[in-house]
């Protein structure tokens, strides 16, 4: 590391949890009550309806439910489901996927007086669920915020120096923890520190967040 890291910022799947828990768990629920959940919140779900027609028009049900299944990136799609994913939460059906040495770097680094950010794909919201609800019980305490697509696509190196300016930090001074390697590579060119984690222990720098700022 070339500089002190005051700040970590993590990604989520395939760094503190398992893609297979997205892919297998969450995505098919909310594909399961995405129609019932539309119908019963009418008003809740109309602002995000319109965001998808005006991006393709036509049937927006039917284009979610195919954004799912493409897992496009899109804001009005992860937004929608992290809704739907709370209600999967509150009522016991889902519980957060996190690794076994998620919990334990998280205390450690909040321990060293580092604070950390979690950078997805999926919401703001659906972050706080799935951290909030995790296997390991509610872990929120050990975050300072979250950062998702609003703030702009992962593998573009402005939204890494969007994150530090509003972190309130120089770049160098945050480390940035990935499975992706394009993602790795725009927080390097933001200035960032980043790290390629590969928890198949193959192609990553670690494999584990254990081996992360120990």
């Amino acid at each position: 590391m070339n500089a002190p890291i005051q700040v970590v910022l993590l990604d989520i799947e395939g760094t503190t949890s398992s893609i297979a828990f997205v892919t297998e768990t969450l995505f098919p629920y909310a594909r399961q009550h995405l129609a019932g959940f539309v119908a019963a919140h009418p008003n809740a779900t109309a602002p995000l309806l319109a965001q998808v027609e005006a991006q393709e028009p036509g049937d927006p049900i039917a284009t979610l439910l195919r954004w799912i299944d493409e897992d496009r990136k899109a804001t009005p799609l992860k937004t929608l489901q992290g809704m739907i994913w709370a209600q999967g939460y509150a009522d016991g059906t889902l519980d957060g996927h996190v690794y076994a040495d998620t919990p334990d770097a998280l205390r450690r680094w909040k321990a060293q007086g580092r604070r950390i950010y979690i950078y997805s794909s999926g919401s703001i919201a659906a972050q706080k669920l799935i951290f909030g609800h995790s296997t390991a019980g509610d872990l929120t305490p050990l975050l300072s915020g979250y950062f998702d697509t609003t703030t702009g696509p992962k593998r573009e190196a402005k939204s890494y120096a969007r994150i530090a300016e509003v972190i309130g930090l120089q770049p160098a001074a945050i480390l940035f923890v990935s499975d992706v390697a394009a993602e790795v590579e725009a927080a390097r060119a933001a200035g960032m520190q980043a790290v390629l984690i590969d928890r198949a222990g193959t192609a990553g720098e670690v494999s584990t967040l254990a081996e992360v700022l120990p």
